[in-house]
C-alpha cells in the first residue's frame, strides 16, 4: 500500500505485564469505545482480566488501524477509578466506572493531547469481520517455502499455493506496496494478498507471496532499501518459481499492488521469463507528484476546503525541495527540524495540543522524510519502465483511489503502454473502488479497517479471467 505523509493517533508499539494494585473483578471484561480526533475516528477495545493471585491485566485492540492485543503495561483500579498506563506509546487512560457496572467514562492523554473517552461494557470482545479470509480446508496445495536473493546476499520467506495434480501448472508472484509488509499484504486487518492468491490457486493458477526483506521470516534490512532492491526481491521470485518442476516457465505472470505495480514493470524488463503483468493501483507519475496528489484526493475526502488543501500542497513542496537540496542525510535531517519547529511555533495553542509531543512529532517526520526508499520514490518516472514493456498489460485503479490517484495516472500508464512494444494492454477505472479495491465510501484511509470486504468480487473476477484467459497453454 502507498505510503502516506502522516502519523496515526496511536503508536503501534509496546510490551510488559499487566500489573494492578486492586484486584477489581468490577472491571475484569470487554470494554469498547471510540476516540474521536480531528482526522476521524479509532474504535479501541480494552480487554481486561484477572490472574489466579487476583491481579489484573489487560490489552488494547485498535480496530481502525486493524492491530490487536496490544499489552497494556499497567491496570490500576481504586475505588471506581481505573487507570491504563502505556509507556511505551506514552498514553494514559484515566476513567470512572459508573454505579452500574457497565460505563467508564474518562480521558484519553497521549503526547500531550487529551481527548474524551467512554468505554462501554460488551459481552464479547468487538472485532474486525473479514468474511473473504480464507479458511481450511482448502482444495490445493499450500507450502511454505524460502529461496535466496543471492544479489543482495539474503533470503526470502514466502507461501505458495498451488492446484491438485501434476502440473505444471501457470505462476503468478505477487508484489506488494510501499512500507512494511508480509507476505499477505496485512493491512488494516485485512489480508488482501491470502484472498488474490486464494481465489486464483482454485481458478488453476499456482500463486506465490513473500515477505518484504526484514519482515516476517525473511531477512535483509528494509531500512536502507530502495524500490530497485525491492525489485531485485521480486526478480529472485521468478527465479524461484522457474526451479519448479510444477511451474511452466513459460507462464509467469506478476501482479504488483501499489508501489508493487510500479517494481512489476522494473522486473518483466530484466526478466526475459515474465509473460504478462497485472497493474493493481500501479503508479503512472513520478513520486513526487504521486504524494502531492495523494495528499490532496486525501484531504478532500476528509471535508479539507480547497484552501486547506492549497496549505498542506505548499508544505509538502517545502519539504520535498529539502530533501532533494540536501542530498547529506545529517544535514536534511537539520534542515527538516528547523522547518518543523518553526512551523509549531506559528501553530495556535490548540493546534500544538492537539498534535501532542512536538519533539516527537518532528522526529517521526523526518524519519518518514530521510532515508534511502524517499530519495529514491520522489523522483523515480515509472513511465520510462512501461515503455519498455514487451509483454501482455492489465491496468487497474478504484475510481475511489486517494493513494494512487485513477484519471493521473491511468492516463500516464495508457500514453506510455502505447509507445511500448506491446499490442495487448487492457486498462480499466473500476467504479467505486478504493486503494485496496475495496467497495467504498469516500475512499479515504480512515475507511480501510471499517470496510468487511477485503477486495470487491468484481475487481477479483476481472483479474482472474484476465490471467486465466493469458495463461491458456499453448
Amino acid at each position: 500500500m502507498k505510503r502516506i505523509l502522516g502519523v496515526l493517533l496511536i503508536s503501534l508499539v509496546g510490551i510488559g505485564t499487566a500489573l494492578a494494585q486492586d484486584p477489581g473483578a468490577r472491571v475484569v471484561g470487554n470494554w469498547a469505545g471510540a476516540l474521536k480526533a480531528p482526522n476521524g475516528q479509532l474504535r479501541l477495545v480494552v480487554k481486561i482480566g484477572a490472574g489466579a493471585d487476583g491481579t489484573l491485566n489487560a490489552t488494547l485492540d485498535s480496530l481502525d488501524q486493524g492491530v490487536t492485543d496490544i499489552p497494556i503495561p499497567r491496570v490500576v483500579l481504586n475505588g471506581n477509578t481505573l487507570q491504563l498506563v502505556m509507556p511505551m506509546l506514552r498514553a494514559q487512560f484515566t476513567g470512572t466506572l459508573n454505579e452500574k457496572g457497565d460505563t467508564i467514562t474518562g480521558q484519553w492523554t497521549q503526547g500531550g493531547a487529551t481527548l474524551p473517552l467512554v468505554l462501554t461494557r460488551a459481552a464479547a470482545a468487538p472485532g474486525l469481520n473479514r468474511p473473504q479470509e480464507p479458511k481450511p480446508p482448502f482444495p490445493y496445495q499450500v507450502e511454505p517455502v524460502i529461496y535466496p536473493n543471492p544479489r543482495a546476499g539474503i533470503r526470502l520467506a514466502g507461501t505458495l499455493t498451488y492446484p491438485d495434480g501434476k502440473g505444471p501448472f501457470p505462476a503468478v508472484l505477487l508484489i506488494a506496496g510501499s512500507g512494511p509488509s508480509n507476505r499477505d499484504e496485512s493491512v488494516f486487518g485485512h489480508k488482501p494478498f491470502w484472498v488474490l492468491a486464494d481465489y486464483l490457486t482454485r481458478r488453476g493458477i499456482t500463486v506465490l507471496r513473500y515477505d518484504k526483506r526484514g519482515l516476517g521470516a525473511s531477512t535483509g534490512n528494509p531500512a536502507t532499501a530502495t524500490m530497485e532492491d525491492y525489485a531485485d526481491d521480486a526478480l529472485a521470485g521468478v527465479e524461484y518459481l522457474k526451479t519448479r518442476k510444477d511451474v511452466d516457465p513459460e507462464r509467469i505472470g506478476l501482479i504488483g499492488h501499489s508501489e508493487g505495480g510500479t517494481i512489476a514493470p522494473m522486473v518483466a524488463n530484466r526478466s526475459p521469463n515474465v509473460s504478462f503483468v497485472v497493474l493493481m493501483a500501479g503508479d503512472g507519475v513520478a513520486g513526487e507528484q504521486i504524494l502531492l496528489l495523494q495528499g490532496a484526493a486525501i484531504a478532500r475526502a476528509m471535508g479539507a476546503d480547497n484552501a486547506v488543501v492549497a496549505e498542506q500542497r505548499a508544505r509538502q513542496l517545502e519539504i520535498f525541495a529539502l530533501i532533494k537540496q540536501n542530498p547529506d542525510d545529517e544535514t536534511a535531517r537539520q534542515k527538516l527540524h528547523k522547518y518543523f519547529t518553526d512551523l509549531i511555533d506559528a501553530m495556535t495553542e490548540e493546534q500544538r495540543r492537539a498534535m501532542g509531543d512536538p519533539e516527537a512529532f518532528i522526529q517521526g517526520q523526518i524519519a518518514f522524510a530521510v532515508n534511502p526508499w524517499m530519495r529514491h520514490f520522489l523522483t523515480y518516472d515509472p513511465a520510462a519502465a512501461l515503455r519498455k514493456l514487451r509483454v501482455p498489460v492489465l491496468a487497474l485503479n478504484g475510481s475511489k483511489d486517494t493513494q494512487v490517484t485513477p484519471t493521473e495516472n491511468l492516463a500516464v500508464i495508457t500514453a506510455a503502454l502505447k509507445e511500448s512494444g506491446t499490442t495487448d494492454v487492457t486498462i480499466r477505472e473500476l467504479p467505486d473502488l478504493n486503494h485496496l479495491f475495496q467497495t467504498a465510501i469516500t475512499g479515504a484511509p480512515q475507511e480501510y479497517a471499517q470496510i468487511e470486504e477485503t477486495i470487491s468480487p468484481t475487481a477479483l473476477q476481472i483479474i482472474g479471467d484476465w490471467v486465466v484467459q493469458h495463461t491458456k497453454a499453448k
